[in-house]
């Protein structure tokens, strides 16, 4: 790992964290958030809840980061937490379905807004239909459908792969300004609404009148937050990093700090701006919210003002994953013989080379198989239990390594990280019990948690496997 040079400034870990959090979250969450929960005001106090609980995980994960500031991140905090066989597990999820998937994913949803403008060719219905394969437990995936996206799709990847393979300044030097260009545009939509006289700042105080009460309100809280995580994944890419960031024991938290709280701002913004020219009744009822807002105050226009913004943001994204992710699937790789190709940093370029094709190849079968959704639905709880567990971790490597250097500690430890700790545990309790209510009552067709789980421990034989070969 050595190969890989400290070459990234705190400009660029900051548009890593702001890149890899701020994608298509934001322009898709809040109508079904004002759905479950009928209030604007409760609607802006999840975007701050979950921002707070989100930070919480992730300055515990930078006390760690700072510690042992290598390429891989969490991959690497957990073999110093737990042992090999944890930290293969956690590798081999992210490389078989959340990190590859996310990337499919968020590339996928940038080009669907780019279909708004160019109009993708697509096979007929019938045919997109009728190749279809069956899945035991998942469900069915269309290979054909939506062919015109789905090569976009590809395109996108492939594109950011090879940027990011060629050179990390040449990667990094295209985040930073997709972060910079998207951070505008935000701000441009924020003020453009708010200023534009064509709100009320009734909407914003105003609930629905059969807005849900008592435990049926906290269920729907506990939805809604759930929403608001996803449209805050992503911070966790610069610990992934972190072998390449300089003065990584400043830089990493800075910019987790930095990042996280300018994005947790800009959610609050954006939906208090919705909420502004769209009553909370029209918002829980939109399709497009984001589109429908630029609507009531740009006509017509509004709906390209949108897709370009969607565009920009997720197009973005999909570059912090890449550039990011690669480093778990390195790190994987530079400590397993099964994945040893992997591991090899580029001669020449200085890059996780064969990691970035490896993880662009698996998110092309992801994108053809069209399945990458139903994967990155079922993983989201298994994303949030390594995430309790490397919070778990820093109070672990306390007591295992207590004499070890820490240049970054967690502030109010253990307050803060055990309020993380309680708080997943919590979550994913929930998780699993609406999932299962969900299977019984005929409204899911999987219980998305225990496949997840499934999933996830297919890489213990896995890994044995490896054991055994390599004595």
């Amino acid at each position: 790992m050595s190969d890989l040079k400290r070459t990234l400034g705190f400009t660029t870990a900051l548009s890593v964290v702001v890149g890899g959090v701020i994608g298509s979250g934001i322009f898709m969450k809040p109508a079904l958030m004002a759905s479950q929960l009928g209030s604007p005001l409760l609607l802006l106090s999840v975007w701050v809840v979950a921002g707070v609980i989100t930070l919480f995980g992730a300055l515990s994960n930078a006390e760690v980061a700072a510690m042992f500031p290598e390429t891989g991140g969490q991959f690497v905090f957990f073999r110093k937490m737990y042992g090999d066989g944890f930290a293969f597990l956690y590798g081999w999820a992210a490389f078989a379905v959340f990190n590859t998937a996310g990337n499919a994913s968020i590339a996928y949803i940038c080009a669907q807004y780019a279909d708004y403008f160019l109009a993708l060719p697509r096979f007929p219905a019938s045919l997109e239909h009728s190749a279809r394969v069956h899945i035991p437990g998942i469900g069915n995936i269309f290979p054909l459908e939506n062919a015109g996206v789905k090569l976009l799709t590809i395109a996108i990847v492939t594109l950011l792969t090879f940027i990011n393979y060629y050179s990390v300044k040449h990667g990094a030097a295209l985040q930073r300004m997709l972060s910079s260009l998207k951070i505008a545009a935000i701000v441009l939509l924020i003020c453009g609404i708010l200023f534009s006289g064509h709100g009320s700042l009734h909407n914003i105080t105003t609930s629905m009148p059969d807005m849900p009460r008592g435990f049926a309100l906290v269920s729907a809280y506990m939805a809604a937050i759930a929403g608001a995580f996803w449209a805050y994944d992503g911070w966790n890419n610069i610990t992934f990093v972190a072998g390449e960031i300089k003065q990584p024991q400043k830089n990493i938290p800075l910019s987790l700090f930095t990042g996280l709280l300018f994005c947790m701002i800009v959610y609050a913004l954006v939906s208090l701006s919705f909420a502004y020219v769209l009553p909370v009744g029209k918002m829980a009822t939109s399709s497009f919210v984001a589109s429908d807002a630029a609507a009531a105050v740009w006509g017509l226009v509004g709906g390209g003002v949108i897709a370009v913004m969607v565009m920009l943001s997720t197009f973005g994204a999909a570059n912090a994953n890449v550039l990011a992710t690669a480093r778990v699937t390195f790190a994987l790789g530079d400590t397993s013989t099964l994945f040893s190709w992997a591991g090899r940093p580029h001669p020449r370029y200085h890059t996780p080379g064969n990691a970035l094709l490896l993880n662009a190849m698996w998110s092309t079968i992801l994108i053809v198989s069209g399945s990458f959704d139903t994967l990155t639905d079922m993983l989201i709880f298994v994303s949030w239990f390594f995430y309790g567990m490397s919070a778990l971790g820093v109070i672990v490597l306390r007591f295992k390594m207590k004499n070890e250097p820490r240049p970054y500690k967690v502030p109010g430890y253990p307050v803060l990280t055990v309020a993380f700790i309680l708080f997943t545990v919590f979550f994913l309790a929930v998780t699993i019990y609406t999932d299962i209510s969900n299977y019984n009552s005929g409204r899911s067709n999987t219980v998305n948690s225990l496949m997840g789980i499934v999933i996830t421990c297919i890489g213990i034989p896995v890994y044995l496997f490896r054991r055994k070969s390599e004595t």
